[in-house]
């Protein structure tokens, strides 16, 4: 049977010991993020209001990263939570025994196909990828409208990409460029020759999301591909807009789970509880332009221009399964034998 969240309260983290809590005395909760420090701050000062016992530590890294390193501490597990990447991802910690299951009272408005069946992972946030620009270089009448545009000769030698070895987000996007090859041809040489063509336009292949908006606003590139949230998130401090692919995107569920084996499994209930309620879930959409996954959330509460958004959006056929099962293959290929090397 999973557990649920029935029942679940503060006054139940009073009575854990306090050999595992923190110096204050506070019940330690760490949780491994690709959200970005502004977001995790943001949600560490709210969650810890709401549950004055625990005191919530984050880890910033990329989705990739927080994969290997859960999968890497499976033995002696240092995470409680796992907090954003795609559901594929979530999807193969659950089949290699990285996660353990557990019900948030939400669950029940979050769609089937945004939650795993045994509970193991649940999606919160819907994320739409986009192309991204400088808006001082690049006209909007000019800025690429669809992914094969940025193809185009004139910005050779202007893209940024960030690190896709590291990152969910660009993994998904070279995963959609492969899925589109192998639809059409049934074989992936037409998804890699598109990517030696980006690669031939890439300036360079950025370490982290930070870097690659200062690049972007240095104008030390004038393109990037990215995830819709953040670079709202960025507009109001850089010179940056985004234009959604008119051919279609891929609309990643981002999800949160439980660590098997969480040194603090209580107190990550109360996290994973709260993370998709509306108490956190009005200002994930409100402030940090998340596309909430529950279906019950009102539409006049969210941005208008994240509404507008969502309007525009076209939903990217993608094969989940398949990308889950190939994915890290095509990375290795794309590694070894297309990044770095001028579209040759």
């Amino acid at each position: 049977m999973l557990t649920t969240a029935r029942g679940l309260s503060i006054l139940a983290l009073a009575a854990l010991t306090t050999a595992c809590g923190g110096g204050d005395g506070r019940q330690v909760l760490t949780v491994y993020s690709p959200h970005g420090r502004e977001m995790l701050q943001a949600f560490e000062k709210r969650f810890e209001a709401a549950n004055p016992t625990i005191d919530l530590q984050y880890v910033d890294m990329g989705s990739q990263e927080v994969f290997d390193r859960v999968r890497s501490e499976k033995a002696n597990p240092q995470a409680d939570v796992w907090w954003g990447a795609p559901a594929n991802m979530f999807e193969q910690a659950a089949a290699d025994s990285m996660l353990q299951p557990f019900t948030p009272s939400w669950a029940t408005a979050v769609p089937a196909e945004a939650k795993d069946p045994e509970g193991y992972w649940f999606g919160t946030y819907i994320t739409p990828e986009v192309i991204a620009y400088n808006t001082q270089v690049v006209p909007a009448a000019e800025a690429p409208k669809d992914w094969d545009d940025v193809l185009d000769p004139r910005w050779k030698g202007k893209v940024l990409i960030r690190d896709p070895m590291a990152s969910g987000t660009m993994r998904t996007i070279f995963g959609m460029v492969v899925q589109r090859g192998l639809r059409a041809t049934g074989d992936t040489a037409q998804g890699f020759q598109w990517l030696r063509r980006l690669d031939a336009n890439t300036k360079q292949y950025v370490l982290n999301p930070t870097m690659l908006y200062q690049m972007l606003a240095r104008q030390e590139g004038h393109v990037t591909l990215w995830a819709l949230p953040d670079i709202e998130m960025v507009r109001a401090q850089y010179p940056i807009e985004y234009t959604i692919p008119t051919s279609g995107t891929p609309l990643i569920v981002d999800a949160v789970a439980i660590v098997r084996g969480a040194p603090n499994a209580e107190a990550a209930r109360v996290f994973v509880e709260y993370i998709g309620g509306n108490a956190a879930l009005g200002p994930a959409v409100r402030e940090f332009f998340r596309l909430p996954a529950r279906t019950d959330f009102p539409q006049d509460s969210m941005p208008p221009r994240l509404r507008a958004a969502q309007e525009k959006l076209v939903a990217e056929p993608m094969d989940w399964k398949l990308l889950q099962e190939r994915g890290n293959e095509w990375m290795r290929h794309w590694d070894e034998n297309v990044r770095n090397r001028g579209g040759k």
